[in-house]
């Protein structure tokens, strides 16, 4: 039987049963006790916040999930599978860009996950802190000391639960410890299944070109700089660990005081009186995701938590009055707070995928061409073994363009540009080692092995935005990531495709790489600047971590979305709690910053109310 067909099968299992106090209708919610705090998303953050009040058993905590079950969906909980679960799946919001004029003029899928645990439940699983410089610059930025790394470095802790890989091999020399805790709630864990043919290569270059390529032993120290072995929310058992089965796992789920509501839509947060001279926001409009005819509305006592996730917070505060007047007023959508700022400044990590022709057979394009290796691989997985405890890579490196690369820097103008990198220990890009193509990332050819290496500007200084266009709360914002408009992302990307190919060209590689593979639209990354600069345009993509449409500012700032303590500026009640709060991506995938965020507005939330 192959993997959709048995996907199918466990989610019509499942399917008639609630578990804990998880709902599948508005007739199941308990309806005899108010909702102190209602929480808008039960993604990453959302669901930190819900665990952490629900903590306090005089608190009745209700969350609102627009999405589905993430019990049962087998591409959700095999590692390797999770390029299957988005996009355009059940699983996925199914949102495209604007055409993007730096990728040109292509529109491009922009993944979000629509399950329980949001886009915890469908991302690569890789965890990354980011830089202390980032988090220090979000304290600078907002004027509280709070989101200093050695402030908040209590919540990077509190949200990992540090495991054994599957495999239980000796890890020494693979991680430090003193930056990691064994007894928090979502599992991480180093890769468990080892990749012959390219690991030893991948550490031997660290020691064969030790300048541009240096070995760290843990990038989740603060530095991340230099080639490190990959940490993943994937448990010991090689399963994903993510916020749905950790923080609304089965030993939190059951508290009589949590409840979440799948299908649930929200359309409108709801103004319901007057606070300190302020709107007060506490309510909220939602209609069944399967039957939208069917429209409801709650409230909370205490406080509204909007973690719908950088592209759903800000439509929401849109559709609800919060936003720019002008594009308000167009849309008929009377004002409650006039903010330009909000849906502005979205920040985003652009991807590129860079193939070469290997020499091997042990590449994941056997098993994707092979049904038979296929199955014994999801036998494997089942015993907790082989191939499919992983995600893509066992290995990544977070890298600068060096200060003294005159050819590099000599392009920006020196009086005017400021590198967007938050301090000299914070990466420009990001190298992903894959062995072979991850599926439906490109098109599989017909024959052929491969080796991968995927580029991400992880400090970019284009901004996008998200926009409504209607004041229909079911219609999709308009998604607008900015990629690759400002020069410095585009030259940091050919920077970071070159770099590629020097790791390529070292010794260790050279029984191994046969020679690069055209991207689409036969482009190249072996011709000239030029042909580079099409190729760049051509084939980059998205590695979706959307940030910073709701940014939080210095209290009393003209601009922002929310304060420090993340409350919504301009009005009473409504707090948000997700990576929209940040006011610029850091130089990090985004699951763990999205844990840190949630906890530490979860702790906010809980000094507010004690």
């Amino acid at each position: 039987m192959n993997k959709h067909a048995l996907t199918t099968l466990i989610a019509l299992a499942l399917a008639p049963f609630v578990h804990g106090a998880i709902y599948e209708s508005y007739a199941q919610l308990p309806k005899n006790k108010p909702f102190d705090f209602v929480i808008i998303g039960g993604g990453t953050a959302g669901s930190v916040v819900a665990n952490r009040l629900s903590a306090n058993p005089s608190y009745n905590v209700l969350v609102l999930e627009a999405g589905v079950s993430n019990r049962g969906v087998l591409d959700s909980i095999v590692p390797f599978f999770s390029d299957d679960v988005v996009p355009f799946t059940p699983w996925d919001w199914n949102y495209t860009t604007v055409p993007q004029p730096g990728l040109n003029n292509r529109s491009i899928a922009y993944p979000r996950g629509y399950l329980l645990g949001g886009t915890s439940s469908v991302n690569y699983m890789t965890y990354t802190r980011g830089s202390s410089q980032d988090w220090d610059r979000y304290a600078a930025i907002s004027g509280d000391d709070g989101w200093k790394w050695d402030n908040i470095f209590t919540d990077v802790l509190k949200a990992e639960k540090w495991v054994a890989p599957s495999d239980h091999h000796n890890t020494t020399g693979q991680y430090d410890p003193q930056f990691h805790n064994t007894t928090g709630v979502t599992s991480v864990s180093l890769p468990g299944y080892p990749l012959p043919n390219i690991d030893p290569r991948i550490i031997q270059t660290t020691k064969d070109l030790p300048d541009e390529f240096p070995f760290t032993e843990d990038y989740n120290s603060g530095n991340p700089l230099g080639v490190g072995w990959s940490q993943s929310t994937i448990d010991t058992r090689g399963r994903r660990s993510s916020a749905a089965t950790s923080y609304l796992g089965p030993k939190y789920i059951s508290r009589p005081n949590l409840h979440v509501l799948l299908h649930a839509k929200v359309t409108r947060l709801v103004r319901t009186g007057t606070k300190n001279g302020k709107p007060e926001i506490l309510g909220v409009q939602f209609v069944n995701s399967t039957n939208t005819a069917q429209n409801f509305t709650v409230k909370a006592r205490k406080e509204l938590v909007l973690s719908a996730g950088s592209v759903n917070t800000p439509q929401l505060l849109q559709l609800s009055g919060i936003g720019d007047k002008s594009l308000l007023s167009s849309l008929n959508i009377p004002v409650v707070v006039n903010n330009p700022s909000v849906g502005r400044n979205l920040s985003d990590h652009p991807r590129l995928t860079n193939l070469w022709y290997a020499n091997s057979n042990q590449t994941f394009e056997a098993a994707q061409r092979n049904q038979t290796l296929a199955d014994e691989e999801f036998d494997e997985w089942q015993e907790g073994t082989g191939p499919l405890v992983d995600s893509f890579t066992n290995q990544l490196a977070f890298l600068r363009v060096p200060a003294n690369d005159t050819t590099f820097w000599s392009q920006f103008n020196s009086s005017t540009f400021e590198d967007p990198a938050a301090g000299d220990i914070t990466p420009h890009y990001e190298l992903l080692f894959s062995n072979g193509i991850v599926p439906g990332a490109v098109p599989l050819p017909a024959t052929g092995s491969f080796f991968n290496i995927i580029a991400v500007v992880v400090s970019p200084a284009s901004r996008g935005s998200i926009m409504i266009n209607s004041s229909n709360p079911l219609a999709h914002p308009v998604i607008n990531p900015g990629f690759l408009t400002e020069d410095f992302d585009f030259e940091v990307m050919k920077y970071a495709v070159h770099s590629a190919q020097r790791f390529v060209a070292g010794p260790a590689w050279s029984d191994y790489i046969l020679g690069p593979y055209p991207g689409s639209d036969n482009t190249t990354m072996a011709g000239t600047e030029e042909q580079l600069g099409q190729y760049v345009r051509q084939n980059t993509g998205t590695i979706w971590h959307p940030t910073a449409t709701a940014s939080m500012s210095p209290v009393g700032a003209d601009w922002g979305v929310v304060d420090p303590d993340l409350l919504v500026k301009g009005v009473s009640g409504l707090r948000i709690v997700d990576m929209s709060v940040l006011p610029r991506v850091p130089a990090a995938h985004t699951q763990s910053p999205a844990y840190i965020v949630g906890e530490r507005g979860a702790s906010l939330v809980i000094a507010a109310w004690n």
